[in-house]
C-alpha cells in the first residue's frame, strides 16, 4: 500500500503480520501503556517509544522511487480543404496560419502533432458535398488514450457539417480550438432547387421549383436568371429573390435531360458556384408506338410481332396484307376484313404518333397509295424511324425503292439476289457501331461468329449511312442511316427469324433487333457518334463514341470556370474513355471542339454551397462543452508576432484568451524501473526497542 510524498516517490507498508493480527496486538500494547501511565509509573515514555518502534518494525515501510518516462500529449490540427476553402484568400489563411502554429509547437517537446487535412473530395465522395471534420480528427486520433490528448485545432471557415450531437463526449479531448480563415460581414447570392422530379414522360413538361436568396438580407427585389437546357440556347427571366418560384422543364428526348439555371451576381458575392443549379431529368416514354407493315406472309413474321408484343410498353398495330387487290377469287368485300381497315387514319391523320414504322417483306400492290408512302418519307425526315427488311420483293420492280420512300432508304436493289448458305458477320465500322458493337458470338475481325447461317439475301448497294454487317461475298446485309432528323435501318434478308428458331446454334436476334429498335427511336445509350459523361460519386467518366478514331482533344471545365485537356483512351469498340475526380459540386462542362456534355456532380442542393459565408456558430456548442475558443486569423495578422499564441495550460484553468489557445498539459507517463529501500533496518530496530525496555526497566528499578 504505497503513499506518494512527492512526484516518482512513495512509501509502502508491507506488514510482516496480518492487519488482523497485527492491529489486536497494538492495541494491548498500547493498554498497556496507558494504564501505566494512569498509575503514573516510571519509565512510561519509554516504553511507548519501544510500542511505537516496535509497531514500526511490524508495519516494515519502505521508500519506493520511481524511474519514470514523460510520454508526450498529443494535438491534431485539422486544415478544411473544402471547396467553400477556395473562395477568397480563405485557403491562403489556413496554409499561413498552419505554418504559424506548428512553428510555435516546435518548442513544446513534451507535445506531440498530428495534422490531417478533409474535405478535398479526393478519396471519399461525400466531401464535395459536405464538410467532414470531425469524421477527420476521429481518425487522427483513434489510436490515442484520451488521458494524452491535449486539445485539437480546427482550421475553417465554420461550415462544418458533422457536428456531433452530443457534444459533452468532447470534452475528453481536451480544448477544440476554432481558427476561422474568412472575412467577418460576408455577403452572399445562391440559387436553390427546391423541388424537381428525377423522371419525366418525353414530349411532357415538368414542374419545377427553384428560390433565389441573398444572405444575410436582400440585395434587390429580383434577379435574373437564365436557363439552358441541354447546352443549347440560353433564355433568361426574372425571378423575385426571397420567393419558391414555378417553371415548366419540357422533357424533350429519351435519357437525360438537362437544364442549367444561373442568377445574375449580387452586389456582395463570395462565389458564383453557388450562382449556378442544375437539374438531370431522365426522359422515358409513355408508351412506343410501333407500325408493323407485312408483306406476303412467311415463317419469320412472327418474330417481329413476337419481339415487339413481348415488351409491355410497346402499343403495337400490325396488319398483314394476305391478299393483294389484283387477285380475284369472288370472296365478298365486306368478309374481307371483320372491320374496316383505317389506311387514312394511320397513315395520315395518325402517322406521327408513331415511334417507329417497320416494313417487313413488303411489296407495292396497290395497297398503299403513293401519297402515303410520300407522308412516311416525309414523317422520317421530320424525325420518326423507318425499319425496312427486305424480302424477294425489293429486288423486283416492285419494290420499295421505286416508290417515294426510295428517297430515304440507305441501299438501292441491283436485281439480283443470293441464295445460297453464308454466315452474317460484323463490318470494321459495325464493331464500332454501339447496334452492332459486342454482340454475342461475335469473336472478332480474325475468328468468324458462332452464329448460325442464313440462305437468302437481297443484293443491294449503298448510297449512303453505314453498313455495320455483311453476308454473303461481303455484301451490305444491315445499313444505318440518318435521314433529316430521322432515321433508317435495312435489313437485306428477311431470314433473322433462323436465329430466333434457334437453327446451327441460332444468333442474338433478339439482343440485334432490341439495339436497333433503340438506336432508330434515338435511344442516348447507342449514338454513335456522341459525347458524352457519366457521373459515379465525385468521379466522371467521360466517354466519346465514333465510327472512325477521333483524335481531337477534351476539355474540361469546372464549375469555377477553370479548363483543363483529358486525354481519352480508345478501346477500338468505338469508345473513347477518360476518369476524372471530381474535387467541388457543381456542373461540369466536357467538350470536344463539337459536341458538348454536361455532368452534375454533387447533390441537387449541396450544404457545401449552400451557405458559404465565414461562421463560428455551429463550432459554438463544441468550444462551450470543450472550453476551447473561437478565433479571426485575420484578427492575430497584427503585432510584434502574427498569429495565435499557444500555451500549454493545466486542465483546471481557462484554455482559451483574447490572441491565444491553451492545449492541455496532462503530464502522463510510463514507469520504467523502481527501486524499494527499507525505512528500518533490522539491526537498529532490535537495537532501539531493546534499549528502550532496558531504560524502562532500569528506571522502575529506582
Amino acid at each position: 500500500m504505497p503513499v506518494d510524498l512527492f512526484s516518482g516517490t512513495s512509501v509502502a507498508l508491507a506488514p510482516l503480520l496480518p492487519w488482523a493480527l497485527l492491529g489486536p496486538l497494538l492495541g494491548v500494547a498500547l493498554l498497556v501503556v496507558l494504564v501505566a501511565a494512569v498509575r503514573r509509573a516510571r519509565g512510561v515514555a519509554l516504553r511507548l517509544l519501544a510500542v511505537l518502534v516496535l509497531a514500526l518494525a511490524l508495519i516494515n515501510p519502505s521508500l519506493v522511487q520511481e524511474k519514470r518516462e514523460p510520454i508526450k500529449d498529443v494535438a491534431v490540427i485539422v486544415v478544411d480543404d473544402s471547396p467553400s476553402q477556395a473562395i477568397g484568400d480563405r485557403r491562403a489563411r489556413a496554409e499561413q496560419a498552419l505554418a504559424g502554429l506548428t512553428e510555435r509547437l516546435k518548442a513544446f517537446n513534451d507535445l506531440e502533432v498530428r495534422v490531417v487535412r478533409a474535405g478535398d473530395g479526393a478519396g471519399d465522395a461525400t466531401a464535395i458535398n459536405e464538410t467532414h471534420l470531425f469524421d477527420a480528427l476521429n481518425r487522427a486520433m483513434a489510436d490515442v488514450p484520451r488521458r494524452r490528448m491535449a486539445g485539437a485545432v480546427l482550421i475553417t471557415d465554420g461550415q462544418i457539417h458533422d457536428v456531433p450531437e452530443n457534444v459533452a463526449k468532447l470534452a475528453e479531448i481536451g480544448p477544440i480550438h476554432t481558427l476561422l480563415t474568412g472575412d467577418r460581414d460576408e455577403g452572399d447570392r445562391r440559387i436553390a432547387i427546391v423541388q424537381a422530379p428525377s423522371y419525366g414522360l418525353v414530349g411532357k413538361p415538368v414542374d419545377l421549383t427553384i428560390r433565389v436568396d441573398d444572405m444575410p438580407g436582400r440585395q434587390s427585389a429580383d434577379a435574373a436568371v437564365t436557363l439552358r437546357q441541354d447546352g443549347g440556347a440560353p433564355r433568361s427571366i426574372r425571378v423575385p429573390v426571397g420567393r419558391d418560384i414555378r417553371i415548366d422543364l419540357p422533357v424533350t428526348h429519351g435519357g437525360q435531360n438537362v437544364l442549367e439555371l444561373e442568377v445574375e451576381a449580387a452586389r456582395q458575392e463570395l462565389t458564383l458556384a453557388n450562382n449556378r443549379a442544375a437539374v438531370v431529368v431522365n426522359g422515358v416514354r409513355d408508351r412506343l408506338r410501333v407500325l408493323l407493315v407485312s408483306g406476303e406472309p412467311h415463317a419469320g413474321e412472327r418474330t417481329w410481332r413476337n419481339l415487339l408484343k413481348a415488351d409491355p410498353s410497346v402499343d403495337l398495330v400490325h396488319f398483314t396484307i394476305l391478299r393483294p387487290p389484283e387477285k380475284q377469287d369472288g370472296t365478298p368485300i365486306r368478309e374481307l376484313s371483320l372491320i374496316a381497315f383505317p389506311i387514312r387514319e394511320l397513315f395520315e391523320v395518325k402517322l406521327d404518333e408513331f415511334d417507329l414504322i417497320i416494313f417487313d417483306r413488303y411489296r407495292r400492290r396497290g395497297v398503299l397509295p403513293q401519297m402515303y408512302l410520300e407522308n412516311i418519307a416525309e414523317y422520317v425526315r421530320k424525325g420518326g424511324a423507318l425499319l425496312e427488311a427486305s424480302g424477294q420483293g425489293y429486288a423486283t420492280p416492285l419494290s420499295l425503292y421505286r416508290t417515294p420512300l426510295g428517297s430515304i432508304l440507305p441501299a438501292a436493289p441491283t436485281g439480283q439476289t443470293i441464295d445460297r448458305p453464308f454466315l452474317p458477320s460484323v463490318t470494321e465500322t459495325g464493331r464500332r457501331h454501339p447496334v452492332t458493337a459486342g454482340l454475342p458470338g461475335d469473336r472478332g475481325a480474325d475468328s468468324a461468329p458462332q452464329w448460325g447461317r442464313w440462305f437468302h439475301q437481297v443484293e443491294v448497294t449503298p448510297n449512303g449511312g453505314a453498313v455495320v454487317m455483311q453476308g454473303a461475298d461481303e455484301r451490305p446485309l444491315l445499313v444505318l442511316d440518318r435521314v433529316g432528323k430521322g432515321r433508317v435501318a435495312q435489313l437485306a434478308s428477311d431470314q433473322i427469324w433462323l436465329w430466333s428458331r434457334g437453327f446451327e446454334g441460332g444468333g442474338p436476334q433478339a439482343e440485334l433487333l432490341r439495339r436497333l429498335a433503340h438506336w432508330l427511336m434515338k435511344e442516348p445509350e447507342l449514338e454513335e457518334n456522341d459525347l458524352r459523361a457519366r457521373v459515379d460519386g465525385n468521379r466522371i467518366t467521360v466517354e466519346r463514341r465514333s465510327l472512325e478514331p477521333d483524335p481531337r482533344p477534351v476539355t474540361l471545365t469546372t464549375p469555377s470556370d477553370e479548363t483543363s485537356p483529358l486525354t481519352l483512351t480508345d478501346d477500338r469498340t468505338g469508345r473513347a474513355v477518360a476518369t476524372v475526380t471530381a474535387s467541388a459540386p457543381g456542373i461540369y462542362r466536357i467538350s470536344d471542339g463539337e459536341r458538348t456534355a454536361l455532368a452534375v456532380v454533387g447533390a441537387v442542393n449541396p450544404p457545401e454551397l449552400a451557405d458559404v459565408r465565414t461562421t463560428g456558430d455551429r463550432m459554438a456548442p463544441v468550444t462551450e462543452a470543450t472550453g476551447g475558443g473561437v478565433h479571426w486569423i485575420t484578427d492575430t495578422v497584427t503585432g510584434p508576432r502574427p498569429g495565435v499564441e499557444i500555451r500549454r495550460t493545466r486542465p483546471d484553468r481557462d484554455q482559451t484568451g483574447s490572441g491565444w489557445i491553451g492545449l492541455r498539459a496532462n503530464g502522463d507517463f510510463t514507469v520504467t524501473g523502481v527501486t524499494d529501500m527499507p525505512l528500518l533496518p533490522v539491526g537498529a530496530v532490535l537495537a532501539l526497542v531493546l534499549g528502550a525496555m532496558l531504560m524502562a526497566w532500569r528506571r522502575e528499578g529506582r
